[in-house]
């Protein structure tokens, strides 16, 4: 089976995003820090405020940690769909592409299955898909 990923599916993209988050919440928790150790004793800021805001920043973390593991599974689930896809008869949606499947790409925005003639076609609605070729049909 050859399937190939290509552009950082599962990769890249959700770690630096992850990334960020940490150090900006980091960042928040070092200024509520900073904030709370030089408030002015005679108008300190609202506790009940501080809690608000940290939780905030704490969904908001949760947020971009879902949508990381989502992103992780929506791969996961390409890269098998994919594989089930080589040897199969295809035909593309606008039925101008048709063969054998030999190999498939994974992109992060889509898969590319390649025929045994070299031609490329983007799996997407509309495609047909079968264990074999069709039979030629005589005609008339």
């Amino acid at each position: 089976m050859a399937v190939d990923s290509v552009s950082g599916v599962g990769n890249g993209t959700p770690k630096t995003a992850q990334q960020k988050a940490t150090l900006n919440y980091d960042n928040f928790l070092q200024l509520l820090i900073a904030q709370m150790k030089n408030q002015d004793p005679t108008d300190p800021v609202d506790a009940s405020e501080q809690m608000s805001q940290l939780a905030s920043f704490s969904q908001v973390e949760q947020t971009i940690q879902t949508n990381t593991k989502l992103d992780t599974l929506l791969a996961s689930s390409s890269l098998t769909q994919a594989g089930t896809y080589v040897g199969k008869y295809m035909t593309s949606a606008d039925g101008s592409v048709k063969g054998t499947v030999a190999s498939v790409k994974v992109y992060s925005d889509g898969i590319i299955a390649t025929t045994t003639d070299g031609k490329s076609i983007l799996v997407q609605a509309g495609i047909t898909l079968a264990d074999q070729a069709p039979a030629a049909t005589p005609s008339t």
